[in-house]
Protein backbone atom coordinates (compact mmCIF):
# COMPACT_ATOMS: atom_id res chain seq x y z
CA UNK A 1 0.00 0.00 0.00
CA UNK A 2 2.85 2.46 0.96
CA UNK A 3 4.48 1.85 -2.36
CA UNK A 4 1.68 2.31 -4.62
CA UNK A 5 0.14 5.27 -2.66
CA UNK A 6 3.83 6.97 -2.71
CA UNK A 7 4.25 6.38 -6.21
CA UNK A 8 0.74 7.77 -7.27
CA UNK A 9 1.07 10.92 -5.70
CA UNK A 10 4.41 11.45 -6.78
CA UNK A 11 3.60 11.49 -10.36
CA UNK A 12 0.54 13.81 -9.67
CA UNK A 13 2.46 15.89 -7.82
CA UNK A 14 4.87 16.62 -10.61
CA UNK A 15 2.03 16.83 -12.71
CA UNK A 16 0.42 19.68 -11.22
CA UNK A 17 3.31 21.35 -10.30
CA UNK A 18 3.22 25.32 -11.11
CA UNK A 19 -0.69 25.38 -10.94
CA UNK A 20 -1.40 28.42 -8.89
CA UNK A 21 -4.54 26.93 -6.95
CA UNK A 22 -6.11 22.74 -6.67
CA UNK A 23 -8.87 22.82 -8.58
CA UNK A 24 -11.73 20.46 -9.45
CA UNK A 25 -9.85 18.80 -12.15
CA UNK A 26 -6.38 18.25 -9.93
CA UNK A 27 -8.72 16.93 -7.17
CA UNK A 28 -10.34 14.52 -9.60
CA UNK A 29 -6.82 13.22 -11.04
CA UNK A 30 -5.54 12.76 -7.45
CA UNK A 31 -8.52 10.83 -5.43
CA UNK A 32 -8.94 8.35 -8.76
CA UNK A 33 -5.00 7.56 -8.03
CA UNK A 34 -5.52 7.41 -4.10
CA UNK A 35 -8.52 5.29 -4.72
CA UNK A 36 -7.39 3.15 -7.02
CA UNK A 37 -4.17 2.45 -4.55
CA UNK A 38 -6.66 1.76 -1.55
CA UNK A 39 -8.57 -0.76 -3.14
CA UNK A 40 -5.82 -2.47 -4.88
CA UNK A 41 -4.29 -2.01 -0.75
CA UNK A 42 -7.89 -4.35 0.48
CA UNK A 43 -9.22 -1.42 2.37
CA UNK A 44 -12.49 -1.88 2.44
CA UNK A 45 -15.17 -0.27 0.08
CA UNK A 46 -16.93 1.56 2.78
CA UNK A 47 -13.86 3.55 4.34
CA UNK A 48 -12.72 4.48 0.82
CA UNK A 49 -15.99 6.05 0.02
CA UNK A 50 -15.51 8.27 3.55
CA UNK A 51 -12.10 9.06 2.96
CA UNK A 52 -12.14 10.31 -0.91
CA UNK A 53 -15.37 12.43 0.42
CA UNK A 54 -13.88 13.94 3.11
CA UNK A 55 -10.47 15.02 0.92
CA UNK A 56 -12.73 16.16 -1.43
CA UNK A 57 -14.37 18.59 0.98
CA UNK A 58 -10.91 19.74 2.59
CA UNK A 59 -9.26 19.76 -0.75
CA UNK A 60 -11.34 21.68 -3.63
CA UNK A 61 -10.65 24.95 -3.86
CA UNK A 62 -8.06 25.81 -1.05
CA UNK A 63 -5.33 28.13 -1.63
CA UNK A 64 -2.24 27.50 -2.09
CA UNK A 65 -0.15 29.31 0.59
CA UNK A 66 3.82 30.41 0.50
CA UNK A 67 5.95 28.23 -0.77
CA UNK A 68 3.76 25.07 -0.87
CA UNK A 69 3.08 23.42 -4.75
CA UNK A 70 -1.17 22.48 -5.27
CA UNK A 71 0.72 18.87 -5.11
CA UNK A 72 2.58 19.70 -2.02
CA UNK A 73 -1.00 20.91 -0.55
CA UNK A 74 -2.84 17.67 -1.63
CA UNK A 75 -0.16 15.00 0.02
CA UNK A 76 -0.76 17.55 2.94
CA UNK A 77 -4.64 16.67 3.11
CA UNK A 78 -3.96 13.47 2.15
CA UNK A 79 -1.71 13.26 5.30
CA UNK A 80 -4.11 14.43 7.98
CA UNK A 81 -7.18 12.46 6.69
CA UNK A 82 -4.86 9.40 6.85
CA UNK A 83 -4.17 10.35 10.41
CA UNK A 84 -7.67 11.08 11.02
CA UNK A 85 -8.96 7.89 9.51
CA UNK A 86 -6.42 5.97 11.94
CA UNK A 87 -7.43 7.40 14.99
CA UNK A 88 -5.85 10.93 15.98
CA UNK A 89 -2.81 10.48 17.81
CA UNK A 90 -1.76 8.17 20.53
CA UNK A 91 -4.36 6.32 22.26
CA UNK A 92 -1.96 4.75 25.36
CA UNK A 93 -3.02 1.56 27.46
CA UNK A 94 -5.70 2.11 30.33
CA UNK A 95 -4.17 0.92 33.78
CA UNK A 96 -6.79 2.73 36.05
CA UNK A 97 -8.41 0.15 38.17
CA UNK A 98 -7.57 -1.11 41.47
CA UNK A 99 -5.46 -3.80 40.65
CA UNK A 100 -4.68 -6.28 38.89
CA UNK A 101 -5.47 -4.40 35.96
CA UNK A 102 -7.18 -7.32 33.40
CA UNK A 103 -6.31 -6.96 29.51
CA UNK A 104 -8.35 -9.40 27.26
CA UNK A 105 -7.02 -10.42 24.33
CA UNK A 106 -9.23 -11.47 21.71
CA UNK A 107 -9.16 -12.46 18.20
CA UNK A 108 -8.41 -15.15 15.56
CA UNK A 109 -6.42 -17.60 15.06
CA UNK A 110 -3.28 -17.00 13.71
CA UNK A 111 -3.29 -14.03 13.95
CA UNK A 112 -0.63 -13.77 17.01
CA UNK A 113 -1.99 -13.01 20.01
CA UNK A 114 0.01 -15.20 22.38
CA UNK A 115 3.16 -13.54 20.84
CA UNK A 116 1.46 -10.15 21.41
CA UNK A 117 0.38 -10.72 24.60
CA UNK A 118 4.28 -11.47 25.60
CA UNK A 119 5.05 -8.51 24.05
CA UNK A 120 2.25 -6.53 25.44
CA UNK A 121 3.99 -7.64 29.08
CA UNK A 122 7.16 -6.76 27.85
CA UNK A 123 6.08 -3.72 27.18
CA UNK A 124 4.38 -2.98 30.57
CA UNK A 125 7.12 -4.21 32.97
CA UNK A 126 9.80 -1.69 30.51
CA UNK A 127 7.90 1.60 29.95
CA UNK A 128 4.99 1.57 32.09
CA UNK A 129 6.93 -0.40 35.28
CA UNK A 130 4.46 -2.65 36.41
CA UNK A 131 4.49 -6.76 37.72
CA UNK A 132 3.15 -8.44 34.97
CA UNK A 133 0.92 -11.73 35.30
CA UNK A 134 0.03 -13.75 32.07
CA UNK A 135 -2.20 -17.24 31.68
CA UNK A 136 -3.66 -18.73 28.72
CA UNK A 137 -7.11 -19.80 28.31
CA UNK A 138 -6.83 -21.29 25.08
CA UNK A 139 -7.23 -24.69 25.93
CA UNK A 140 -7.99 -26.05 21.91
CA UNK A 141 -5.27 -25.14 20.45
CA UNK A 142 -2.01 -27.85 20.54
CA UNK A 143 0.65 -26.46 22.86
CA UNK A 144 -0.73 -22.90 23.40
CA UNK A 145 -0.01 -22.78 26.94
CA UNK A 146 3.60 -23.98 26.45
CA UNK A 147 4.26 -21.24 23.80
CA UNK A 148 2.84 -18.72 25.97
CA UNK A 149 5.09 -19.99 28.60
CA UNK A 150 8.02 -19.87 26.46
CA UNK A 151 6.97 -16.22 25.24
CA UNK A 152 6.56 -15.00 28.90
CA UNK A 153 9.49 -16.07 30.46
CA UNK A 154 11.01 -13.95 27.03
CA UNK A 155 9.51 -11.04 28.32
CA UNK A 156 10.22 -10.87 32.12
CA UNK A 157 6.89 -11.44 32.76
CA UNK A 158 5.48 -13.79 35.47
CA UNK A 159 3.31 -16.82 34.23
CA UNK A 160 0.22 -18.83 35.53
CA UNK A 161 -0.20 -22.38 35.11
CA UNK A 162 -3.16 -23.56 33.06
CA UNK A 163 -3.32 -27.04 31.22
CA UNK A 164 -6.08 -28.59 28.24
CA UNK A 165 -8.62 -30.27 30.57
CA UNK A 166 -9.33 -27.05 32.51
CA UNK A 167 -12.39 -24.89 31.87
CA UNK A 168 -11.50 -21.57 30.18
CA UNK A 169 -13.85 -19.79 33.01
CA UNK A 170 -12.08 -21.70 35.65
CA UNK A 171 -8.59 -20.61 33.93
CA UNK A 172 -9.72 -16.98 34.66
CA UNK A 173 -10.69 -17.40 38.25
CA UNK A 174 -7.76 -19.07 39.62
CA UNK A 175 -5.33 -16.27 37.75
CA UNK A 176 -7.12 -13.30 38.51
CA UNK A 177 -7.34 -15.04 42.79
CA UNK A 178 -3.40 -15.44 42.53
CA UNK A 179 -3.16 -12.40 40.76
CA UNK A 180 -4.64 -10.16 43.90
CA UNK A 181 -2.82 -12.21 46.16
CA UNK A 182 0.69 -11.74 45.20
CA UNK A 183 0.19 -8.48 44.18
CA UNK A 184 0.47 -7.89 40.46
CA UNK A 185 0.00 -4.84 39.21
CA UNK A 186 -1.87 -6.52 35.63
CA UNK A 187 -3.07 -9.75 34.34
CA UNK A 188 -3.25 -10.61 30.62
CA UNK A 189 -5.25 -12.88 29.60
CA UNK A 190 -4.57 -15.08 26.38
CA UNK A 191 -8.09 -16.58 24.75
CA UNK A 192 -8.67 -18.93 22.32
CA UNK A 193 -8.92 -18.22 18.73
CA UNK A 194 -10.75 -19.81 15.99
CA UNK A 195 -10.35 -20.02 11.82
CA UNK A 196 -13.26 -18.29 11.20
CA UNK A 197 -15.96 -16.84 13.61
CA UNK A 198 -18.63 -19.39 15.66
CA UNK A 199 -20.73 -19.24 17.84
CA UNK A 200 -19.11 -21.11 20.82
CA UNK A 201 -15.82 -18.43 20.42
CA UNK A 202 -18.04 -16.11 20.88
CA UNK A 203 -20.03 -17.31 23.82
CA UNK A 204 -16.66 -18.65 25.87
CA UNK A 205 -15.18 -14.94 25.12
CA UNK A 206 -18.34 -13.15 26.45
CA UNK A 207 -18.51 -15.03 29.53
CA UNK A 208 -14.99 -14.68 30.25
CA UNK A 209 -15.27 -11.34 29.81
CA UNK A 210 -18.58 -11.13 32.24
CA UNK A 211 -15.99 -12.62 34.69
CA UNK A 212 -12.82 -10.67 34.34
CA UNK A 213 -14.16 -7.28 33.78
CA UNK A 214 -11.31 -6.06 32.00
CA UNK A 215 -10.06 -2.54 32.07
CA UNK A 216 -9.05 -3.03 28.33
CA UNK A 217 -10.31 -5.61 25.91
CA UNK A 218 -7.96 -5.28 22.80
CA UNK A 219 -8.65 -7.30 19.60
CA UNK A 220 -5.55 -8.41 17.79
CA UNK A 221 -5.75 -8.29 13.98
CA UNK A 222 -3.44 -9.63 11.24
CA UNK A 223 -2.19 -6.55 9.05
CA UNK A 224 -1.70 -8.62 6.15
CA UNK A 225 -5.68 -10.05 6.19
CA UNK A 226 -7.06 -7.90 3.96
CA UNK A 227 -10.79 -7.64 3.74
CA UNK A 228 -11.60 -10.37 5.78
CA UNK A 229 -10.18 -8.32 8.70
CA UNK A 230 -13.52 -6.10 8.45
CA UNK A 231 -15.90 -9.09 9.12
CA UNK A 232 -13.71 -10.55 12.05
CA UNK A 233 -13.72 -6.79 13.57
CA UNK A 234 -17.41 -6.38 12.47
CA UNK A 235 -18.11 -9.57 15.01
CA UNK A 236 -15.89 -9.28 17.68
CA UNK A 237 -17.05 -5.43 18.00
CA UNK A 238 -20.29 -6.65 17.67
CA UNK A 239 -19.66 -9.50 20.80
CA UNK A 240 -17.44 -7.57 23.04
CA UNK A 241 -17.31 -4.05 24.29
CA UNK A 242 -13.86 -3.64 22.41
CA UNK A 243 -11.54 -0.86 24.14
CA UNK A 244 -8.67 -0.97 21.64
CA UNK A 245 -6.83 -2.92 18.48
CA UNK A 246 -3.35 -4.05 18.07
CA UNK A 247 -1.98 -4.51 14.36
CA UNK A 248 0.31 -7.60 14.07
CA UNK A 249 3.02 -8.48 11.01
CA UNK A 250 2.82 -4.39 10.20
CA UNK A 251 6.56 -5.11 8.27
CA UNK A 252 4.37 -7.20 6.14
CA UNK A 253 3.52 -5.65 2.16
CA UNK A 254 0.38 -4.63 2.90
CA UNK A 255 0.77 -2.32 6.14
CA UNK A 256 -2.03 0.40 6.40
CA UNK A 257 -4.84 -1.65 4.48
CA UNK A 258 -6.22 -3.63 7.46
CA UNK A 259 -5.53 -0.31 9.48
CA UNK A 260 -7.54 1.92 7.58
CA UNK A 261 -10.62 -0.61 8.02
CA UNK A 262 -10.55 -2.08 11.21
CA UNK A 263 -10.63 1.82 13.09
CA UNK A 264 -13.11 2.55 11.03
CA UNK A 265 -15.46 -0.26 11.23
CA UNK A 266 -14.91 -0.98 15.33
CA UNK A 267 -14.58 2.35 16.17
CA UNK A 268 -12.23 2.05 18.51
CA UNK A 269 -8.37 3.70 18.73
CA UNK A 270 -5.45 0.83 17.30
CA UNK A 271 -3.33 1.37 20.35
CA UNK A 272 -0.48 -1.08 19.33
CA UNK A 273 1.73 -2.39 16.09
CA UNK A 274 3.33 -5.32 15.83
CA UNK A 275 7.06 -4.34 14.12
CA UNK A 276 8.83 -7.65 13.96
CA UNK A 277 8.84 -11.29 15.34
CA UNK A 278 11.04 -10.25 18.04
CA UNK A 279 10.01 -10.06 21.41
CA UNK A 280 10.51 -6.41 21.45
CA UNK A 281 8.87 -5.71 18.16
CA UNK A 282 5.69 -3.90 19.39
CA UNK A 283 5.16 -0.29 19.27
CA UNK A 284 2.77 2.72 20.40
CA UNK A 285 0.56 3.16 17.25
CA UNK A 286 1.06 6.68 16.04
CA UNK A 287 -1.98 7.36 13.54
CA UNK A 288 0.31 10.78 12.12
CA UNK A 289 3.74 8.73 11.95
CA UNK A 290 1.88 5.61 10.36
CA UNK A 291 0.49 7.94 7.81
CA UNK A 292 3.94 9.31 7.55
CA UNK A 293 5.24 5.75 6.48
CA UNK A 294 2.23 4.99 4.21
CA UNK A 295 2.70 8.06 2.18
CA UNK A 296 6.32 7.50 1.77
CA UNK A 297 6.81 10.43 4.63
CA UNK A 298 9.07 8.31 6.72
CA UNK A 299 9.19 7.70 10.64
CA UNK A 300 12.27 9.94 11.57
CA UNK A 301 11.36 10.30 14.98
CA UNK A 302 11.05 6.09 15.18
CA UNK A 303 14.08 5.65 13.67
CA UNK A 304 16.13 7.94 16.04
CA UNK A 305 14.07 6.04 18.92
CA UNK A 306 14.82 2.27 17.52
CA UNK A 307 19.14 3.24 17.01
CA UNK A 308 19.09 4.67 20.33
CA UNK A 309 17.18 1.94 22.02
CA UNK A 310 19.64 -0.50 20.51
CA UNK A 311 22.99 1.73 20.98
CA UNK A 312 24.79 -0.41 23.87
CA UNK A 313 26.59 2.96 25.08
CA UNK A 314 28.94 1.96 27.58
CA UNK A 315 30.42 -0.61 24.89
CA UNK A 316 29.97 2.54 22.37
CA UNK A 317 31.96 4.54 25.22
CA UNK A 318 34.55 1.89 25.57
CA UNK A 319 35.16 2.01 21.78
CA UNK A 320 35.78 6.04 21.90
CA UNK A 321 38.05 5.53 24.82
CA UNK A 322 40.17 2.89 22.92
CA UNK A 323 40.50 4.74 19.93
CA UNK A 324 41.39 8.68 21.49
CA UNK A 325 43.45 6.50 23.21
CA UNK A 326 45.48 5.43 20.16
CA UNK A 327 45.32 1.78 20.02
CA UNK A 328 44.14 -0.39 16.87
CA UNK A 329 40.86 -0.78 16.13
CA UNK A 330 40.70 -4.34 15.78
CA UNK A 331 38.02 -7.19 14.67
CA UNK A 332 36.74 -7.53 17.83
CA UNK A 333 35.43 -4.25 17.32
CA UNK A 334 34.16 -4.76 14.21
CA UNK A 335 32.15 -7.82 15.10
CA UNK A 336 30.88 -5.70 17.69
CA UNK A 337 29.90 -2.87 15.20
CA UNK A 338 28.05 -5.80 14.04
CA UNK A 339 25.84 -7.04 16.65
CA UNK A 340 25.04 -3.29 17.46
CA UNK A 341 23.47 -3.01 14.17
CA UNK A 342 21.68 -6.35 14.79
CA UNK A 343 20.37 -5.32 18.21
CA UNK A 344 18.88 -2.18 16.27
CA UNK A 345 16.43 -4.26 14.24
CA UNK A 346 18.76 -4.57 11.25
CA UNK A 347 19.25 -2.77 8.19
CA UNK A 348 15.52 -3.72 7.10
CA UNK A 349 14.12 -2.30 9.93
CA UNK A 350 16.25 1.24 9.67
CA UNK A 351 15.31 1.23 5.79
CA UNK A 352 11.78 0.73 6.74
CA UNK A 353 11.62 4.29 8.74
CA UNK A 354 13.50 5.98 5.90
CA UNK A 355 11.33 8.58 3.59
CA UNK A 356 11.09 7.05 0.18
CA UNK A 357 13.11 9.08 -1.63
CA UNK A 358 15.72 8.01 0.77
CA UNK A 359 15.25 4.58 0.22
CA UNK A 360 14.78 5.02 -3.81
CA UNK A 361 18.23 7.03 -3.53
CA UNK A 362 19.75 3.86 -1.93
CA UNK A 363 19.80 2.21 -5.30
CA UNK A 364 16.83 -0.33 -4.22
CA UNK A 365 19.18 -2.12 -2.40
CA UNK A 366 18.03 -5.75 -1.58
CA UNK A 367 17.25 -5.97 1.97
CA UNK A 368 17.73 -10.06 2.58
CA UNK A 369 20.84 -10.02 0.58
CA UNK A 370 22.50 -6.95 2.67
CA UNK A 371 21.10 -8.88 5.85
CA UNK A 372 22.80 -12.67 4.64
CA UNK A 373 26.08 -10.21 3.71
CA UNK A 374 26.26 -9.31 7.53
CA UNK A 375 25.52 -12.62 9.09
CA UNK A 376 27.93 -13.73 6.54
CA UNK A 377 30.46 -11.30 8.06
CA UNK A 378 29.62 -11.99 11.58
CA UNK A 379 30.33 -16.01 10.24
CA UNK A 380 33.76 -15.31 8.82
CA UNK A 381 35.00 -13.23 12.29
CA UNK A 382 33.99 -16.15 14.45
CA UNK A 383 35.61 -18.54 12.50
CA UNK A 384 39.33 -16.90 13.59
CA UNK A 385 41.26 -17.02 16.41
CA UNK A 386 41.90 -14.62 19.00
CA UNK A 387 44.94 -13.88 18.24
CA UNK A 388 44.02 -13.18 14.29
CA UNK A 389 40.99 -10.60 15.97
CA UNK A 390 43.57 -8.89 18.05
CA UNK A 391 46.28 -8.67 14.90
CA UNK A 392 44.52 -8.95 11.69
CA UNK A 393 47.87 -8.59 9.93
CA UNK A 394 48.53 -11.66 10.39
CA UNK A 395 46.11 -13.31 8.23
CA UNK A 396 47.92 -14.16 5.09
CA UNK A 397 46.94 -16.98 2.82
CA UNK A 398 47.08 -20.36 4.70
CA UNK A 399 44.70 -18.86 7.74
CA UNK A 400 42.18 -17.00 4.92
CA UNK A 401 41.97 -21.11 3.40
CA UNK A 402 41.14 -22.18 7.11
CA UNK A 403 39.40 -19.01 8.25
CA UNK A 404 36.92 -19.29 4.54
CA UNK A 405 36.89 -23.64 5.45
CA UNK A 406 34.82 -22.81 8.95
CA UNK A 407 32.87 -19.94 8.10
CA UNK A 408 31.61 -21.89 4.91
CA UNK A 409 32.40 -19.32 2.42
CA UNK A 410 34.89 -18.63 -0.44
CA UNK A 411 38.58 -16.87 0.26
CA UNK A 412 37.33 -14.18 -2.02
CA UNK A 413 34.32 -13.58 1.07
CA UNK A 414 37.50 -13.39 3.76
CA UNK A 415 38.99 -10.79 1.64
CA UNK A 416 36.27 -8.46 0.88
CA UNK A 417 35.49 -8.66 4.33
CA UNK A 418 39.17 -7.70 5.86
CA UNK A 419 38.87 -4.81 2.99
CA UNK A 420 36.22 -3.48 4.35
CA UNK A 421 37.50 -3.55 7.94
CA UNK A 422 40.57 -1.69 6.76
CA UNK A 423 38.49 0.89 5.44
CA UNK A 424 36.73 1.07 8.58
CA UNK A 425 39.65 0.83 10.63
CA UNK A 426 41.20 4.34 8.18
CA UNK A 427 37.92 5.90 9.44
CA UNK A 428 38.85 5.25 13.04
CA UNK A 429 42.31 6.77 12.81
CA UNK A 430 40.76 9.90 11.34
CA UNK A 431 38.33 9.97 14.33
CA UNK A 432 41.82 9.34 17.13
CA UNK A 433 41.80 13.23 17.65
CA UNK A 434 38.49 13.34 19.41
CA UNK A 435 35.81 13.03 17.02
CA UNK A 436 34.14 10.45 17.79
CA UNK A 437 34.41 11.81 21.93
CA UNK A 438 32.43 14.85 20.41
CA UNK A 439 29.67 12.54 18.42
CA UNK A 440 28.90 10.49 21.11
CA UNK A 441 28.80 13.49 23.41
CA UNK A 442 26.07 14.86 21.30
CA UNK A 443 24.39 11.07 21.24
CA UNK A 444 24.88 11.67 25.45
CA UNK A 445 22.30 15.03 25.30
CA UNK A 446 19.86 13.23 22.86
CA UNK A 447 16.33 12.31 24.60
CA UNK A 448 16.94 9.17 26.93
CA UNK A 449 20.48 8.73 26.59
CA UNK A 450 22.95 9.13 29.61
CA UNK A 451 25.20 12.45 29.87
CA UNK A 452 28.92 11.33 28.90
CA UNK A 453 30.97 11.89 32.04
CA UNK A 454 33.64 13.58 29.48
Amino acid sequence: MASALTDKLSRLVKEIRGQARITESNVADMLREVRMALLEADVALPVVRDFIARVKEKALGQEVMGSLSPGQALVGIVNRELSRTMGEGVSDINLAAQPPAVILMAGLQGAGKTTTTAKLAKHLIEKRKKKVLTVSGDVYRPAAIEQLKMVTKQAGAEWFPSTPDQKPLDIAAAAIDYARKHYFDVLLVDTAGRLAIDEVLMNEIKGLHALLKPVETLFVVDAMQGQDAINTAKAFSDALPLTGIILTKTDGDSRGGAALSVRHVTGVPIKFAGTSEKIDGLEVFDAERHAGRVLGMGDILALVEQVTAGVDMAAAQKLALKVKSGESFDLNDFLGQIQQMKQMGGLSSLMDKLPTQMTAKAGQMDMDKAERDIRRKEGIIHSMTPLERRKPDLIKATRKRRIAAGAGVQVQEVNRMLNEFGQMQEMMKKMKGGGMMKMLKRMGGMKGMPKMPF
